[in-house]
């Protein structure tokens, strides 16, 4: 039994790990921005099969990764990466001394290295704790937004209406990049939000079809859900 849905998922798709009745894969386009990322999932992340997007923007972007732990300051394949001369990595975070797309200087300091952008895939707690421990990491030059955006993840709450989820961030951090000229420009990055919204959509879908059925959730919080959502027009993707 699926302990997210109460599916029985007979078979799974090896790409996002979901049941098929709930992969998304087949509408997975590459985004190929000519940026390589690098996502630090914590274990737990790694786990939700429901809400986590860190693994379906890996599926979208040619040559990402996705490493699994909480602190990684002696992985080496990481290491190898961030002391490679082809690269120049930042991470992205936030911060007073984060440089931006739109930072005098920033795209002549990356010069011919293709920029590498470490992503923490967590909550911002656990985020907080991965960075302090992976000394590696926290010593990066960090990149942050120039713009200011409002996550759509409806089904989800954030700490702050700041926040977007990792695979926003990926969306937005391409499209600031690609307007100062360090991304492609003839790169699409709309495929990570439709496959996006097709998930918001299902997801809402899913809990409209478990209210109207009367069955109970499989979340401690679901008991507070008791009224079908409207499916909102941003959230239809044309196929």
């Amino acid at each position: 039994m699926d302990e997210n849905s109460g599916e029985t998922p007979s078979r799974i798709c090896f790409k996002c790990l979901n049941p098929l009745s709930r992969c998304f894969c087949g509408d997975l386009k590459e985004v190929d921005s000519g940026i390589k990322f690098i996502f630090l999932m914590h274990p737990k992340e790694a786990k939700r099969q429901r809400t986590g997007t860190g693994r379906l923007a890996h599926i979208r972007l040619p040559e990402s990764e996705i490493l699994v732990g909480v602190d990684f300051t002696h992985d080496e394949h990481l290491n190898e990466l961030l002391s490679s001369p082809e690269y120049f990595p930042v991470l992205l975070y936030p911060g007073d001394d984060a440089r931006t797309a739109s930072t005098p200087g920033f795209k002549e300091e990356i010069g011919n290295r293709k920029l590498l952008i470490i992503i923490i895939d967590s909550t911002w707690f656990c985020s907080k704790k991965m960075i302090k421990l992976s000394t590696n990491v926290n010593s990066l030059t960090k990149l942050s937004f120039s713009g200011s955006y409002k996550s759509i993840f409806t089904f989800k709450r954030e700490p702050a209406e700041y926040c977007v989820s990792t695979i926003e961030s990926c969306y937005y951090i391409i499209k600031e990049l690609q307007e100062t000229g360090i991304a492609k420009k003839d790169s699409n990055p709309e495929p990570l939000m439709d496959v996006f919204k097709k998930m918001i959509a299902y997801q809402l879908n899913r809990e409209n079809e478990r209210i109207q059925s009367g069955l109970p959730g499989s979340h401690a919080h679901d008991w507070k859900y008791t009224k079908v959502k409207e499916i909102p027009e941003y959230l239809r993707v044309e196929s």
